[in-house]
């Protein structure tokens, strides 16, 4: 039975659990929020991979919790993992009632969780914020329910569509609140990946830049600490041996089979398609593979185009400028569509405005094509 307070403590759930949302990969950003008697007893968020879970952080700041009520925004984990189970702690606990927001589709847990709570006389209510959280964990829980994470695109764009003049001069199309806003973006994925024309056209780096960060101190500091991972789609093998995104942390190439590149460099191997590209289907599913839950795209028009038009793309970001181009300009996707009806179509969620610029946030309409 809900509580007239639950929405407000899940709603403090959820922004503790925000505060995970730049180191705890693989794992999800979690938020818990203890209580007795409607006060606040303790709250904690999901730490570093192989460290403690949101219920156990917030176990320990409350210090005795016992007869209260833990407001969780994810179903705590029943499984042996590099941490004890959760809901163990939480039944050594003395906890009486249990308000989760979303059941965790991690087949180790997938109900199990909630059920160990109630067998252990704990009563749980299920579905207390669900919206938000549905969309605050969307990369770890589509990775969870079809094998890969969400797929963000993200592309700088003037009114007439173009990325780039004929000549690759690209810096800057937007301004400074624009990159600050991706440079936020960065941090808030595990992964960045672009392709090697890209690379060879910027010679880009793709890492977080802490004078453009937009984040105060702590966050700021888990953020710098546990920077994206970064990826090179390379069909060819035309990587630079200097180029700027080999340097510090590694970057893995993903390239096809047979082409003869420095295995000095961290490779991924990976089928090709009928036109000798890497082939996104294998691709996608390495990603999963490799526990990925956000990964952001940057990438030039053919893997642009290649992604939207396979299908790929759960969402597109365009951060528009007020500029035109011309149409000696490179397009923001090389797609070649005979017809209307063949067009990916996407429903716009949100636009901001940026400075002089907009953030344009749309979703795919029809649902995922390529799943």
């Amino acid at each position: 039975m809900n509580h007239p307070q639950d929405r407000v403590l899940m709603e403090r759930a959820i922004e503790v659990g925000r505060q995970a949302r730049y180191w705890s990969a693989p794992n999800p950003p979690v938020g818990c929020v203890l209580t007795r008697d409607s006060e606040v007893i303790g709250t904690g968020f999901t730490q570093p991979a192989g460290q403690a879970h949101a219920e156990v952080m917030a176990l320990e700041a409350a210090g005795n919790a016992k007869g209260g009520t833990a407001y969780v925004t994810l179903e705590p984990c029943s499984h042996e993992g590099s941490t004890g189970p959760c809901v163990t702690a939480l039944i050594a606990a003395g906890i009486r009632r249990a308000v989760v927001a979303v059941e965790d589709p991690n087949p180790q847990v997938a109900g199990r969780g909630m059920a160990a709570l109630r067998d252990a006389g704990i009563e749980v209510d299920l579905g207390v914020g669900a919206e938000q959280v549905e969309q605050d964990l969307a990369g770890f829980l589509l990775r969870m329910r079809r094998g890969y994470g969400r797929i963000t695109l993200k592309l700088a764009v003037s009114l007439d569509g173009r990325t780039a003049m004929a000549s690759g001069e690209s810096q800057w199309i937007t301004g400074e609140p624009a990159r600050r806003d991706v440079q936020l973006l960065r941090a808030q994925s595990d992964l960045i990946v672009t392709g090697v024309g890209t690379v060879l056209a910027d010679d880009c780096r793709l890492t977080l830049r802490p004078d453009e960060l937009p984040l105060e101190d702590e966050a700021k500091m888990r953020a710098l600490a546990h920077p994206p991972a970064r990826m090179v789609l390379d069909s060819r093998g035309r990587m630079p041996a200097d180029a700027q995104i080999l340097e510090g942390t590694s970057t893995v190439i993903v390239t096809t089979e047979g082409v003869n590149m420095d295995e000095a460099n961290s490779l991924c191997r990976l089928p090709a398609d009928q036109v000798g590209r890497v082939d996104l289907g294998a691709w996608v599913a390495y990603l999963g593979e490799q526990g990925y839950n956000d990964i952001l795209v940057e990438a030039g028009p053919t893997l642009s185009g290649a992604l939207l038009q396979g299908g790929w793309v759960d969402r597109l970001i365009l951060y528009q400028a007020p500029k035109i181009l011309g149409d000696s300009a490179r397009p923001m996707a090389n797609m070649s569509i005979d017809a209307l009806a063949e067009a990916p179509e996407f429903d716009t969620i949100e636009v901001t405005r940026l400075g002089a610029d907009l953030r344009i946030m749309a979703t795919p309409r029809n649902g995922h094509s390529a799943s």
